[in-house]
């Protein structure tokens, strides 16, 4: 029920600042780490936009992941995740070092981490050779203060959510250093019912299906991490860190009212109704631990970094559903068809890393490797109730054992240059060497893949004068779908209407160029482009079985997608810092082009699905946080977005917008806010496609976004600390595709 709530969220990747289109997969917002602030200065280099923010008053009494979405090309409409213009996804740098926990790890760490502690922001929306990502992926990095007094400081949490239900969260954080000690821990908790509305309507001229109904997901999630440095010496440091995250789904569910049309023999239209409920229980845990050596040589910044790491992942999955008939009141009539099903998942890891950065006169040198080796086991299992007998029967159709056996090795080397103060430099490239194989056994059906890629950068960064810059960025990735998109299992929404995944799923490459222009450390113009070869979605494929039209998101390769986006912004303070505002205005050109008409696994086939056009989407955002008095002590936030009609690979996206307000009040050490999200609850999903074939699909979503949130913050201790440093994780891209 997880992955299905994962994959029915399809705005999950559409909005926010032109997003590209949704990939479910709960594996993708799922890494993000730390953020620093001081004078809010802005400034384009050669590979990164760098947002130094540590004095400013947006930073006082906030929280990371709210000082992130004050940051320029950065948003979030959803409050979880963090999005770069352009970009599938935001990846969370600390310090430069990637961090290993999962996305709702990092969420509480950013909600639960002062902004004081932050130096600067960096925005990386083309990341170099040097970062082992993804696709079109964009890093945020974010530098923390360095503090050197000795002791110990903390900070406490609690915030409650109210919307149609009430949800709450918890975290605690705790810093010390002593000599050459340093640590750093944290325990968070959050208990969350997250409801969903739909109304669903697929099919052609000759039969319809149409579903209205809800999916309830009651989580309650348990994690922590615990980071401990000793400097062996000056140049020389020692490092383990270990998290955790613990998630429990319970009353989670989902109820459908089905209404069946088709044309009978004797072209008669004939209907019927019948009702689909889903009950599901689910346990994830996620262990990852992670051993780091650094040493570094002279004073110009050379040094070696290497990572050894052990990741442990496992699922239990239990889902019952059952479809009864009913008339057209929804009143129960008869049992029409009743299945169990198990879908385990573990996943083992093992993953090395190393950095090697040498500073020379007149440039820098950067080489290093890293080597992944990853097994997965997934023994699915589904039995059907036998309607006559009253006995369950295996569905051997339905039922397999996949493993799944994945080494990737990959070298890099890049050299960075200045051509005195104007003109700036970066070119590199990554070998990737991919080796994999997959079975499910007891068949003949397996999966064979051994492939290298070759993966070059470019940067480019022009000073102009004091007040113009331009820059230019190239980049080349691969995106390898998630763990559990190559389980070949089903996840029911109705009996005819389910998501499929695929082992057949290759990995995308992705090319993408940048263009910017920046004026007085304050406007900018992002130009930029990713083209994407083997493009992947959940591909729609309909036919009309006895009359019944049938439904499957097969999650499969397509085609091509190109995206062409435009932003013009502004980060600016007004009245002596009274009003502070990120502003962004900007238009996206998605074109999409392929066909697919057999389901990868069973080679049925079906209509084509084709996927064939474009749309110029307008898109808008406005932040603005106002300083209500003199002591600095009252906020006023008022944030709005726009997007408009959008191309996505589904069909066409309705226009979506969202009003959020804030007010925060600071006394002493403690910070209290009120968040009022979806004030007008516009943010709904409503997506349509017609094919040329006649037959037609519709989704009308909405997840509610509208609520209040109440957080308290009481910061304890030494605010000088300097906290542990945070390790960049070997099997942080692993953990990325576990879906969890």
């Amino acid at each position: 029920m997880k992955k299905l709530i994962i994959a029915l969220s399809l705005l999950s990747g559409f909005v926010a600042f032109a997003q590209e289109k949704p990939k479910k997969d709960s594996a993708k917002t799922k890494d993000i780490q730390e953020v620093v602030v001081s004078k809010k200065v802005f400034q384009k280099k050669a590979d990164r936009l760098v947002f130094d923010v540590a004095a400013s008053p947006v930073a006082k009494g906030n929280t990371a992941f709210n000082l992130l979405k004050e940051t320029p090309l950065v948003s979030s409409t959803d409050d979880k995740t963090l999005k770069i213009a352009g970009k599938s996804n935001a990846v969370i740098y600390i310090n430069g070092k990637r961090t290993q926990m999962n996305a709702d790890a990092i969420e509480a760490l950013l909600k639960n981490t002062p902004a004081e502690n932050i130096q600067k922001i960096e925005v990386i929306t083309l990341p170099g050779s040097e970062f082992n990502v993804e696709s079109s992926d964009g890093i945020i990095n974010i530098v923390l203060k360095k503090k050197m007094t000795d002791g110990t400081n903390g900070n406490l949490r609690m915030t409650n959510y109210q919307g149609i239900d009430n949800s709450q969260s918890a975290s605690a954080s705790l810093n010390f250093r002593k000599n050459k000690w340093a640590i750093s821990t944290n325990l968070n908790s959050i208990n969350q019912i997250r409801n969903q509305q739909y109304a669903m309507n697929n099919g052609d001229s000759k039969s319809s299906n149409n579903s209205v109904g809800y999916v309830k997901n009651g989580t309650f999630d348990l994690g922590g991490y615990l980071n401990i440095d000793y400097d062996i010496s000056e140049k020389q440091t020692v490092g383990f860190s270990y998290n955790t995250w613990y998630s429990e789904n319970k009353d989670t569910q989902s109820n459908f009212f089905n209404t069946i049309k088709f044309l009978d023999n004797n072209n008669v239209w004939q209907t019927h109704y019948n009702r689909t409920q889903n009950f599901m229980d689910s346990h994830h845990l996620n262990n990852n631990f992670n051993l780091n050596y650094e040493v570094k040589f002279g004073e110009k910044g050379s040094k070696l970094n290497l990572n050894a790491a052990y990741l442990k992942y496992n699922q239990t999955e239990n889902n019952k559903s059952v479809t009864n008939i009913t008339d057209s009141q929804n009143l129960i009539t008869g049992l029409e068809g009743k299945f169990n099903q198990r879908i385990p998942q573990d996943i083992d890891n093992f993953s090395g890393t190393a950095d090697f950065t040498k500073v020379f006169k007149s440039f820098t040198l950067g080489v290093g490797g890293n080597f992944n080796k990853t097994k997965t086991d997934n023994d699915t299992y589904l039995e059907n109730l036998d309607l006559t007998t009253g006995n369950y029967v295996r569905d051997l159709n339905q039922s397999n054992h996949f493993v799944y056996d994945e080494k990737i090795s990959g070298v890099y080397v890049n050299v960075d240059k200045n051509f005195g103060e104007k003109f700036s430099t970066k070119i590199g490239a990554r070998m990737e060497f991919t080796d994999s194989y997959g079975q499910i056994l007891g068949t003949a059906i397996d999966v064979k893949r051994k492939h290298q890629n070759f993966l070059p950068t470019l940067s480019l960064n022009y000073n102009i004068n004091d007040k113009n810059s331009l820059s230019y960025s190239f980049t080349s990735r691969m995106k390898r779908p998630s763990f559990w998109e190559i389980n070949p299992e089903r996840i029911y929404l109705t009996k005819v209407n389910y998501v499929q995944n695929n082992p057949f799923v290759k990995a995308s490459s992705v090319f993408n160029q940048e263009l910017m222009y920046m004026f007085n450390n304050a406007y900018f113009l992002q130009l930029s482009n990713s083209y994407t070869k083997d493009a992947t979605t959940q591909v729609p494929l309909q036919r009309t079985v006895n009359g019944v039209s049938e439904l499957r998101y097969i999650r499969t390769n397509y085609g091509t997608e190109n995206n062409f986006s435009a932003n013009l912004g502004m980060n600016k303070q007004f009245f002596k810092q009274i009003w502070n505002v990120n502003y962004t205005i900007g238009m996206q050109i998605n074109t999409y082009k392929g066909s697919v008409n057999m389901d990868p696994i069973t080679h049925e086939i079906f209509d084509p699905y084709v996927v064939d056009g474009s749309l110029v989407t307008p898109f808008f955002q406005a932040q603005n946080t106002i300083r209500l008095s003199s002591k600095k002590d009252w906020f006023l936030g008022v944030n709005y977005f726009y997007l408009g009609k959008n191309k996505i690979d589904l069909g066409t996206l309705s226009p979506l917008q969202q009003l959020d307000l804030n007010v925060k009040k600071i006394w002493n050490d403690w910070t209290f806010s009120l968040d009022l999200r979806d004030v007008l609850k516009t943010n709904k999903i409503i997506i349509n496609d017609v094919q040329a074939s006649g037959k037609f699909n519709s989704i009308d979503q909405y997840q509610d976004s509208r609520r209040a949130t109440l957080a308290i913050t009481y910061n304890f201790g030494n605010q000088k600390i300097k906290k542990a440093r945070n390790i960049e994780g070997a099997a942080s891209d692993i953990k990325n595709r576990t879906g969890n």
